[in-house]
């Protein structure tokens, strides 16, 4: 049987569901039957053998939609494989370095024994939403620091321990 995986993120530009995306295509491509939705859409979890859960950072906080996500269904995720994925730093650090997760995701990593954590690069464009972020794009700091190479080895990652859990 091919394991069902859920790729559940929350964002608010946008840049997220394209590293969500990319990660459900390259678990599909590793034969597991993975979609990416957003994380305020899921109602129940049941029927996925499997979850990574994406954030956008802003101003060192996990996007709102995915903390909810996590907490809404802590008890599923718990007796499930789960890994998490941060975005959002807006410079080449997260293709540079391990950059750890923030305060709250490691707190929940820990409650709900996540396999892993891996911080990606984010993405901000002109038309983007929120005072901060344009003040951030007036003071010239946004642009595209997402890594899709990385997202996809992260992602056959997953998928190699995914298909090396017995029943999965």
């Amino acid at each position: 049987m091919t394991a069902k995986v859920l790729v559940a993120y929350g964002t608010t530009n946008g840049s997220t569901t394209r590293i969500a995306e990319s990660v459900a295509r390259a678990l599909q491509e590793a034969d597991l039957d993975a979609e990416a939705l957003p994380a305020a859409s899921v109602t129940d979890v049941a029927m996925y053998n499997a979850v990574v859960v994406g954030g956008a950072l802003y101003l060192g906080r996990w996007h709102k939609d995915a903390r909810r996500f996590v907490r809404r269904h802590r008890r599923a995720l718990a007796a499930r494989p789960l890994w998490f994925f941060s975005s959002g730093p807006l410079d080449p650090t997260a293709s540079e370095r391990e950059i750890p997760p923030v305060p709250w995701v490691r707190r929940a990593m820990t409650r709900l024994d996540a396999y892993g954590h891996v911080t990606f690069g984010g993405c901000l464009r002109e038309g983007a939403q929120g005072r901060m972020a344009r003040m951030i794009l007036r003071n010239g700091q946004g642009g595209d620091f997402r890594d899709f190479d990385a997202v996809e080895s992260w992602a056959a990652d997953v998928a190699k321990a995914l298909t090396a859990v017995p029943g999965r």
